[in-house]
């Protein structure tokens, strides 16, 4: 069952750099490697936060070979972290995801109807964690059904120094899998997921999929990780890339990216929330990049 979502008392009405000296520590983070074209994602992330009036900061994490004493600086630095895909954006404001119980990982579950899914069970008899009661999982062949899997392109966490390394070490012990870093999470943290509504990670082919469960009024938050369907890539030409709903939610995350208005405006650096201690530290380590707000360029 999913938690109930709480409203934060944060006032949300105020701006994205008003400051916070009271604020818990409390942060969204993202991650950017390579030189390709997924900074334009980072950029819309940024503004879309920011039309949204986020009062909390965005980490851009990057991801070179770092010393393990330089890491340990995000995971001391906050108490809760909310992970975004680069190819996603937020469309209404959801600091208050920040103020759910402690002690467990929020994300939504994610969907077995598309085809890179072909290679498992939960496909080929046509079962979805989404729909369970269409396709009845069959005990009796299959034995238990399998535990509920999240989406990892988004989710709510507690970072900490003992789950650091407890996650290292797992890491060296279990074989890589299809779906990679999602399978190992989803392993990992299988005990602690508390599923979110679909709101709050629209997988795009949950539009094909589960229409029934869609309502596009009230998603807040929207993956753009479906074939083709990269606001900055689209052409229209790939499968289900035609549809309206589709050329909708494209037209409003390119409104977000080409909004000068949400620029970063240096006038307001004095009024941002004071993160020159942790911007000095991580400049010092060369882990992570804090980004205050590239331009739309």
């Amino acid at each position: 069952m999913a938690p109930e979502i709480v409203k934060s008392g944060v006032d949300s009405s105020v701006g994205y750099t008003t400051k916070a000296v009271s604020q818990p520590r409390r942060a969204y983070v993202t991650f950017l490697a390579g030189n390709g074209d997924y900074v334009k994602g980072v950029v819309g992330l940024i503004k879309g936060l920011r039309k949204v009036k986020s009062v909390y900061p965005l980490i851009v994490a990057v991801l070179p070979d770092v010393p393990e004493d330089h890491r340990r600086i995000l995971f001391v630095e906050y108490e809760k972290l909310i992970y975004l895909d680069g190819d996603i954006q937020v469309y209404e404001n959801i600091d208050h995801l920040f103020d759910l119980p402690n002690g467990y990982f929020y994300a939504v579950m994610d969907c077995f109807c598309e085809a890179s899914w072909s290679k498992t069970p939960q496909y080929k008899i046509g079962y979805c964690q989404q729909c369970p009661e269409k396709v009845h999982w069959p005990t009796a062949e299959l034995g238990p059904p399998p535990s509920l899997y999240f989406n990892a392109g988004f989710f709510v966490y507690e970072p900490s120094i003992p789950t650091y390394h407890d996650l290292l070490k797992t890491l060296k012990e279990v074989p890589p899998t299809s779906f990679a870093e999602q399978d190992f999470l989803n392993m990992y943290f299988n005990d602690k997921f508390k599923p979110l509504p679909i709101d709050y990670n629209l997988v795009l082919a949950f539009l094909w999929r589960h229409p029934e469960s869609v309502d596009l009024n009230k998603v807040k938050v929207v993956h753009y990780c479906a074939a083709g369907s990269k606001p900055w890539r689209y052409t229209g030409e790939e499968e289900n890339m035609d549809r309206e709903d589709i050329k909708m939610l494209v037209k409003k995350w390119w409104d977000i990216y080409q909004d000068p208005s949400l620029d970063y405006n240096p006038a307001a650096e004095s009024t941002a929330i004071d993160m020159k201690p942790f911007k000095e530290a991580l400049s010092k380590a060369g882990f992570l990049n804090y980004v205050t707000a590239p331009s739309a360029a």
